[in-house]
């Protein structure tokens, strides 16, 4: 399936979730819709993201399985994001108020209950239990109410069940008139579980900085030239074909090519390259980058949802939207845990009484089993390390596409880089220019080269004018010029005759080139493609020609091979060029003469030979071996960033990026494990704890609370993560 015909995932917006338990439930609802291939809830993002292979599937459908599941579900609507931002901050100060709340009545109640004696005491627990018990446990009740009514139980569930219990328990003996009271206990189970949540939503909302900053990018007018006249309009309505206009220290609005003007523009919060690139007449700007010099015109040719920006803000989304394999044992345990828990307080309760304790001990433990248990921290473990590792790397120009690449990336032994277009920069270069006559002026003779290659359109021949314009050499277009297919060409150049190709094209025409013998040897040795330069017969210059290596190659590869990895270089060069170039970069090896169709085959190669492998190139000749290779990292340049090919992307065509890409996906994969370790360290030993009496049940909420806030705070250390 092309990447054209490939469905694209449908996102919901999801209210009602507090626990992993509830993102599998809606997870198993959405993939019971028919036609539904895959579906993905995000626990952390409150988001699922659904892939369909029938047209039948609709947003309507999809919405209307979650709520009969017990939650709440919209349609993403891409324009509404400052919206979803804005209801998670007001569901966090929410929070908040009710642990205040819930705090001002639970102090005075604790403070009662142990210390202080007074007449009616017990009423006056009352008093100040129950609205605690009402205002804060409200929310638990509902979502419980859904979470049952849907056929499940989630964490609500058991804190309801375990405050409830408490609190029922203490207001049969308070009627009773005997017996010891727990409303202290009942009260604290709430406020202390409400500013977890709390707490867990402020942490949660920072893990998507990242993409609130790209979206921060875009301004919010533009300068458009409609009718000869400068007009500020919304950028959403900014059209293709506008001509806009940006001036030094502003934002450019939307991608596009230059058509006026000259500046440097700052392309580093969309690329990580932090060097401001040079722009000039047809060359293409990207939406959201930073004008640094001059002012500058150009024409629109992206807008909207179409924008560089707006494509690395939807594959950031989408790549959070799924789960790295290393997510399928906490899923397993999350679907589980909540009937687990249940059983285990219930044995608890029944164990203490067969063991002779009161009736009370046995309560007090079972109600601690309830509200320690924690499968929240399971399921923030990975999507909270993943979103804040994709924000990252987007921010660095790296596109983690897929959640499983980070696992891949983890595991791999060698890297596979295409060579020409991503170690190299894809087009020819004058790397030596060596006159043949003592005294010859050098720039005179490149201006005759430049001169008569003017008219061509051959990769040799437009780099030779290159170095002439780099020079600042005039040059002009010749009196007569013919193109000599696959041997040169010839002209005539201020009256002088040029011929200027290989070493046989001048021997045809019988031109002594014997005095560029020793020149075109070392040039050879070099895997330099040769021309020379003959006027009014006689041989007067050589140049030396390479595809030339990107300045940050050799450092990438000696990056990649300081962390353990084996580089190989991909061409169809033949071995000497190839081996030459892998020796310039110091890779391990290069695997010459290799036609596109074969670059799959040499990477199955690799992998048979038991590597894990890496495969680097544009994405479109090389789309097969990226496919085929553990992971794929594909290059895209400029606006060119939604590249179907690879697992990776990398927005600027730096090499280094590959290292960057590495480094982080290997730290991202160490978080996560590091997060799915602490939750089930915190519930292994938590639950035998409180089984065994050792917890009451104020301490056992607490530690719940910071349970997940832990997990959240761990992924959050990313964001200091330098990358090379």
């Amino acid at each position: 399936m092309g990447a054209a015909d490939r469905p694209r995932p449908m996102r919901l917006r999801l209210t009602g979730l507090h626990c992993a338990a509830c993102a599998g439930t809606v997870e198993r609802a959405l993939a019971d819709v028919p036609g539904v291939t895959e579906a993905v809830v995000n626990f952390a993002d409150e988001s699922a993201t659904v892939t369909a292979d029938s047209p039948a599937v609709t947003a309507e459908k999809l919405v209307a399985a979650v709520v009969a599941a017990g939650y709440g579900a919209t349609t993403e609507d891409e324009l509404a994001e400052q919206d979803v931002w804005e209801a998670r901050e007001a569901e966090t100060r929410r929070q908040g108020l009710l642990f205040l709340f819930g705090m001002a009545l639970s102090t005075p109640l604790m403070v009662l209950s142990m210390w202080v004696d007074v007449p009616g005491k017990p009423w006056i627990l009352l008093a100040l239990a129950t609205p605690v018990q009402i205002v804060l446990g409200w929310q638990y009740y509902v979502n419980s109410f859904n979470s049952l009514r849907g056929g499940t139980a989630n964490m609500d569930v058991l804190i309801a069940m375990g405050s409830t219990t408490a609190y029922l328990y203490s207001l049969y003996y308070t009627v009773a008139g005997e017996g010891h009271l727990y409303y202290d206990s009942a009260a604290f189970i709430l406020t202390l579980i409400t500013l977890g949540r709390y707490l867990e939503a402020r942490a949660r909302g920072r893990t998507s900085d990242a993409i609130r900053k790209l979206m921060d990018l875009t301004p919010q007018r533009a300068s458009v030239v409609r009718d000869g006249e400068e007009t500020l309009v919304p950028v959403a309505q900014v059209q293709a074909g506008d001509r806009v206009v940006v001036r030094p220290g502003q934002r450019i609005a939307v991608d596009g090519v230059v058509a006026e003007g000259a500046s440097t523009v700052d392309e580093s919060m969309l690329t990580g390259e932090s060097i401001p690139v040079e722009k000039a007449i047809g060359d293409e700007v990207i939406g959201g980058t930073v004008n640094v010099a001059g002012a500058l015109q150009f024409q629109a040719t992206r807008v909207g949802t179409q924008t560089a920006l707006a494509q690395i803000i939807r594959l950031v989304r989408e790549a959070q939207g799924t789960k790295p394999p290393i997510q399928r044992l906490a899923d397993t345990v999350a679907a589980w845990f909540v009937p687990a828990v249940i059983a285990i307080a219930l044995l608890t309760f029944v164990g203490w009484l067969a063991s002779g304790a009161e009736f009370e001990r046995a309560l007090v433990n079972a109600v601690a089993v309830l509200v320690i248990a924690c499968p929240c921290a399971l399921g923030l473990a990975t999507p909270t390390a993943v979103m804040v590792g994709t924000g990252l790397g987007a921010e660095h120009g790296v596109l983690i596409r897929q959640a499983a690449a980070l696992e891949g990336v983890g595991r791999l032994t060698s890297v596979v880089f295409d060579k020409t277009g991503t170690l190299t920069r894809g087009e020819p270069a004058v790397t030596e220019m060596h006159t043949l006559a003592e005294g010859a002026d050098e720039n005179e003779l490149l201006t005759l080269a430049a001169c008569a290659e003017l008219p061509s359109e051959h990769p040799l021949g437009r780099a030779i004018v290159t170095l002439a314009r780099e020079r600042d050499l005039s040059i002009a277009q010749p009196e007569q010029f013919e193109a000599l297919a696959g041997r040169g060409v010839r002209a005539v150049v201020g009256g002088t005759q040029v011929l200027l190709g290989g070493p046989a094209l001048l021997a045809d025409e019988g031109i002594d080139t014997s005095g560029a013998d020793d020149v075109r040897a070392q040039l050879d040795h070099q895997a330099r493609t040769v021309l020379l330069l003959a006027a009014d017969g006689r041989a007067r210059a050589v140049f030396g020609l390479a595809d030339t290596v990107r300045e940050t190659s050799a450092a990438a590869v000696a990056r990649l091979r300081g962390m353990g990895l084996r580089v190989y270089l991909l061409t169809g060069d033949n071995q000497r060029t190839a081996d030459a170039i892998a020796h310039e970069l110091g890779s391990d090896e290069a695997l010459a003469e290799v036609k596109p169709a074969a670059k799959a085959a040499q990477i199955m190669q690799l992998q048979a030979e038991g590597g894990r492998v890496a495969m680097v190139g544009d994405g479109i000749n090389d789309a097969p071996a990226l496919a085929q290779a553990d992971v794929g990292i594909a290059i895209g340049t400029g606006t060119d960033v939604a590249i179907e090919a690879g697992e990776i992307t990398l927005v600027s065509g730096d090499p280094m990026g590959v290292a960057r890409a590495i480094v982080l996906s290997r730290r991202t994969l160490a978080q996560i494990k590091q997060n799915l370790f602490l939750a089930f360290v915190y519930n292994v030993l938590a639950i035998p704890l409180a089984v065994a009496g050792l917890l009451n049940p104020m301490i056992s909420a607490a530690a719940m609370a910071a349970s997940s806030v832990s997990v959240v705070s761990n992924s959050l250390r990313l964001r200091g993560l330098r990358l090379p």
